[in-house]
């Protein structure tokens, strides 16, 4: 949800997402919770982040609490490393409509604190 938010805030970012486990699909619940605000994510693909590991970035940013801490040391140069944490809704137990309530709060949450982020750090470094 967080790449679909940060393209949709500026098309000039390069925007990779990637997980330490990522699972074999995108979440279908947050494919419904993003389309519901005009943003399709339903062609993602989820990347493990080893694949990234050596390559350059202006920021990595981890967004899940355990990724902070199991988030491997990335080999290319990285200028800025950034935490900013939500619960993972995949984890959220319940009914189909309690689950999407959760997706759809941690989208609003992400996109709240994101484009904060993106308004005092990233837009004035291009």
């Amino acid at each position: 949800m967080t790449e679909g938010f940060l393209k949709s805030l500026d098309p000039r970012l390069e925007v990779y997402s990637a997980g330490t486990h990522p699972a074999p699909q995108v979440n279908p619940f947050a494919v419904q919770a993003m389309k519901e605000v005009g943003i399709d994510i339903s062609g993602g693909r989820p990347k493990n982040v080893n694949q990234f590991l050596s390559q350059p970035f202006d920021y990595v940013i981890t967004v899940c609490g355990e990724a902070d801490e199991s988030c491997p040391n990335f080999r290319g140069k990285v200028g800025k490393r950034v935490h900013i944490g939500f619960p993972d809704p995949a984890k959220a137990t319940g009914t189909e409509a309690e689950k999407l309530a959760v997706f759809r709060k941690v989208r609003e949450d992400i996109r709240a604190r994101f484009r904060e982020y993106y308004e005092q750090e990233i837009r004035k470094g291009l």
